[in-house]
């Protein structure tokens, strides 16, 4: 079963699934290197070379994002659980890694409403200042007019979760739609 950006569990899926494509290309390398040893005609020698050097690519493709996500895992099923109830309220959004020209963003909850964007944010490192303001600009850009907010703390994250009303409450021009479709793309 696949999951897909945005939907709770998509992290560890998507980790184990580079791992084992990273691992593939790794071995393949190998095996075209080793078989090098196995003949003494030059051009064949030759192009079990270039057959490995030219695996390296999508191997590094494969393996950077890899490494840049290594440390993000999946929140807890409880986490998870005490988010159901805010699914009603607006698009939730799960175990998002949003990357821009400076940072790295591991958002592991974020409620797209008619209100506003609020993300749940586990980087003890993050400048979210900085953060918010080129996401924001982002937004912009893409002509959305919701204000972004990162929020650190779990307890005022789900204080702020608590006070929105439904979004069927509001006119629906699309933009809820929109903001979280532009977020997924904007994840690894």
């Amino acid at each position: 079963m696949k999951i897909n950006k945005g939907e709770y569990g998509y992290r560890d899926s998507h980790k184990r699934m580079r791992v084992l494509l990273t691992g593939l290309l790794a071995a393949a390398i190998l095996a075209q290197l080793f078989a090098r040893s196995f003949t003494d005609n030059q051009a064949a020698k030759n192009i079990l070379t270039v057959m490995a050097i030219l695996t390296v690519l999508p191997m590094a493709n494969m393996a950077s994002p890899l490494i840049a996500s290594w440390k993000y895992r999946t929140p807890s099923e409880a986490f998870h659980q005490r988010m159901v109830p805010y699914e009603k309220n607006g698009e939730v959004l799960y175990d998002l890694i949003v990357t821009t020209k400076d940072h790295v963003i591991p958002l592991d909850a974020a409620a797209v409403h008619p209100t506003g964007i609020f993300a749940y944010c586990t980087s003890s490192r993050l400048n979210t200042g900085k953060a918010e303001k080129e996401l924001q600009e982002f937004l912009k850009n893409n002509r959305i007019n919701l204000k972004l907010r990162l929020i650190t703390d779990e307890k005022s994250f789900f204080r702020r979760l608590d006070s929105l009303k439904p979004a069927s409450e509001y006119e629906d021009d699309g933009t809820v739609e929109y903001a979280a479709r532009l977020l997924k793309n904007l994840s690894m």
